[in-house]
């Protein structure tokens, strides 16, 4: 890895000797006044409006312009529009999403946001149809190859719900942990899966396990999952005050970790008009930022993890199945019917069913069972991420955390720094009461005792600020003070990633940037430690292959770096132990590492165990690297892969080798030695000097195939290089690539 900071101060000295690049003007309707677009050099759009109405314009179109179609396809999901265009497989996925869209009054629904709200969606969503109207009609690549056009946005679209579902998945762990529970027994599973703080597992009273099956969750699953055409989640962030820094002021890391798609989940833009003058990154069908800096103040975020979803097993009249049993008596469902679009057959009529929890996603007919999901969707200001609206303009402490309190979904690990000094944290998230239960598994809807008893006040929710340890760090663990009263939730990501973090932030050195990079970049695996302090313990034939692996991991500094054979060896036997160990037939998929790990101890054939799947381990690695253990490298086993929803190869990028995996702080993890998630979008503020902060976001800016920012970005990725985010008219004048002129039309 390069030394990022200087890397920037050069490049932003070159450019700035360089001539400014091409210049254009475009006239359209719908602008007040002229809006001034620098784009810089790494593909990030820079954006001075004359009054705010005019800067969220120019921000939809100006991201219709780089990402339409991953737009169309964000606003088909979340409306319920893909079997129009793809065909009746999606029409459970269009049911779904229709069933969860907001229904409560729409003037409650914008005020949550910002007082502002609906006009920034509007003026957001007038830009988006602005540039499909340039179009005239011509479909740009990706809707040639998909054989539709663009459709417009209406401003309810950006608080589609959708993509909160993605964020707050109990739902399935519930359904999952009941499925187990009937497979293998509550005691095995409370060993597997402990919730966290630790309670006895007890099934709700009324709650027959048998009426849980995994068709239940079938279309949900399918709502909520990546679109392919036909042909791990988590995060790190922490921030530490002066006392930590080179500078004396705060500085301040994040990587958000979702999937690794092509185009890039986040958009970055800078937004400069009165009242605004904010940087960062958020999902490109959302008007705003959800994570960056402004003139005073940064932030960033992880997924705290507070449980909010629950599952209602409903009753359904065997008589009448327009009704279901509730406290001793017969409610009516809520029943709307709705005309769907559908590729080649016109329209379907759907049916959308409701009871007093929420939306039926399920019904089995034969059981006489409806399942109706309460979330916290359904509230007003339930869209995920619109609220930063409102935090991305405070300016101190008080305002940042007065704005956390609409700050509903998803719940996150707000952290913040600014320019007087100051640090803070908060758990933002609606909290659902739960009085008397906990969650954990679906719960009977009939006899009225498994409700919500409200929401818990943001002023309950953990927080601290400015605390004596001079540093906040959060990695989706269970961040859950000492003698916490409130019950948040019960899964929480292993502790690895943070406790590495910690141990790095422990050394009592003065951190810069460089030092941030660094971190956010380390690959170092206290699981693997663990794993290799069970291995001197275990004495495999002398001489054997056994143990000569059991030398080279012992020898092994942790680390999973591109070039490492010990850390190869490492993962793929701890995949098959993990398989070995997980009980066949279970609906969760992954044992935490810990468990793993405790499970390899205490198992009285452990040493055969250890025999056994490493010999399926070396033959996995040899079927896949061949035979020369000079090949055999975790980076040649272990890449990201760029793929395109369309399919065809012309549309993906190359591959990259990755180092790390799923529980480093440089998260790698996926599925088949892939890495399918992690962080595409780092950041790291300098509130010292904003100019010295600097970021990445993979694989670049632009979602149009053949663009110089469609991927320009992979390989710095790779390297654990940033690029500068320029932020003073200064600096982003230095790094100016081309200006567009927006001009409203006469």
């Amino acid at each position: 890895m390069r030394n990022p900071a200087r890397w920037c101060a050069a490049s932003l000295f070159c450019f700035g000797l360089a001539i400014a690049g091409p210049s254009k003007q475009l006239t359209i309707s719908g602008l007040k006044k002229p809006v001034e677009i620098i784009r810089d050099h790494w593909g990030v759009p820079h954006i001075y409006a004359q009054n705010p109405d005019d800067l969220f314009f120019a921000q939809g179109y100006i991201t219709a312009q780089d990402r339409l179609f991953q737009l169309d396809l964000w606003r088909r999901i979340g409306t319920g529009k893909l079997a129009e265009v793809l065909g009746p497989k999606f029409l459970s996925r269009d049911r779904i999403a229709r069933l969860v869209r907001y229904r409560g009054n729409w003037d409650e629904e914008w005020k949550s946001y910002s007082p502002d709200a609906k006009a920034i969606a509007r003026a957001f969503t007038s830009g988006i149809n602005a540039y499909i109207g340039s179009l005239h009609g011509k479909r740009p690549t990706e809707f040639q190859a998909a054989g539709f056009d663009p459709g417009l946005w209406a401003p309810e679209d950006v608080a589609a719900r959708v993509a909160g579902l993605l964020m707050t998945g109990n739902l399935l762990a519930e359904v999952n942990r009941t499925l187990d529970v009937d497979k293998i027994g509550l005691a095995a599973d409370d060993r597997l899966f402990p919730p966290e703080p630790h309670i006895p597992l007890v099934l709700p009273k009324g709650l027959d396990v048998a009426d849980i099956t995994p068709k239940i969750i079938k279309d949900y699953e399918a709502a909520i999952g990546a679109i392919h055409f036909p042909g791990e989640q988590g995060s790190n962030n922490w921030v530490v005050d002066g006392t930590m820094t080179r500078t004396g002021k705060p500085l301040l890391a994040n990587d958000p970790h979702r999937g690794i798609e092509l185009p890039s989940l986040r958009k970055t833009v800078h937004l400069v008009a009165p009242g605004w003058d904010v940087i960062g990154a958020g999902e490109p069908a959302l008007p705003g930022i959800a994570l960056g800096h402004n003139e005073n103040i940064a932030w960033g975020f992880t997924i705290v993890g507070i449980d909010q979803q629950d599952l209602y097993v409903e009753k359904v009249n065997p008589v009448d199945a327009s009704q279901y049993s509730y406290r001793g008596g017969w409610k009516q469902f809520e029943i709307e019917r709705q005309a769907v679009a559908v590729k080649g057959e016109g329209s379907r009529q759907v049916e959308l069913k409701y009871t007093i929890h929420g939306p039926v996603i399920y019904e089995d007919d034969s059981l006489h069972r409806a399942y109706a999901l309460r979330w916290v969707g359904t509230t007003a200001g339930g869209a995920g991420y619109l609220s930063a609206l409102n935090l991305s303009r405070t300016k101190n402490w008080k305002e940042f955390r007065g704005a956390t309190a609409n700050y509903r979904i998803p719940s996150e690990n707000l952290v913040y720094a600014d320019r007087e000094g100051n640090i803070g944290w908060i758990a933002g998230g609606q909290a659902p009461i739960r009085k008397g239960w906990n969650g954990l598994f679906p719960v009977p809807g009939d006899t009225g005792t498994y409700e919500w008893s409200g929401f818990l006040p943001i002023s309950e929710n953990p927080s601290t600020y400015n605390p004596a340890r001079h540093f906040v760090a959060t990695a989706n663990h269970d961040i859950l003070p000492r003698g916490y009263k409130h019950e948040l939730g019960y899964a929480w990501a292993p502790p690895s990633r943070y406790n590495r973090i910690v141990e790095m932030l422990t050394t009592g050195k003065k951190f810069d940037v460089d030092d941030f990079a660094r971190m956010q970049q380390d690959t170092v695996s206290l699981p693997a430690r663990d794993f290799a302090a069970i291995l001197k313990d275990w004495h495999p034939a002398e001489r054997s292959e056994a143990a000569s692996v059991r030398a080279t991991i012992l020898r092994w500094d942790s680390n999973m770096a591109l070039d490492s054979k010990a850390a190869l060896l490492y993962e793929v036997w701890i995949d098959h132990l993990h398989d070995a160990i997980r009980p066949k037939g279970i609906a969760s998929e992954r044992l935490a590492p810990d468990i793993v790990l405790h499970e390899l101890k205490t198992n009285p054939q452990r040493d055969a165990l250890l025999q056994q799947t490493l010999e399926i381990s070396l033959r996995e690695i040899r079927e896949r690297l061949g035979p020369d253990q000079t090949e055999w490298k975790w980076g040649n086993l272990h890449k990201a892969y760029f793929r395109h929803p369309l399919g065809p190869a012309k549309l993906n990028l190359p591959p990259h080798a990755r180092p790390g995996d799923g529980y480093t702080v440089n998260a790698t993890g996926g599925k088949n030695y892939a890495q399918t998630h992690g962080a595409s979008y780092r950041q790291i503020l300098d509130p010292s000097d904003w100019d010295r902060s600097v970021m990445t976001n993979v694989p670049g800016e632009s979602g149009n195939p053949g663009d110089r920012h469609y991927g320009d970005l992979i390989a710095g990725w790779a390297d654990g290089n940033y690029h500068p985010m320029p932020y003073s008219r200064k600096a982003v004048e230095a790094a100016a690539e081309e200006r567009l002129m927006l001009t409203p039309a006469q």
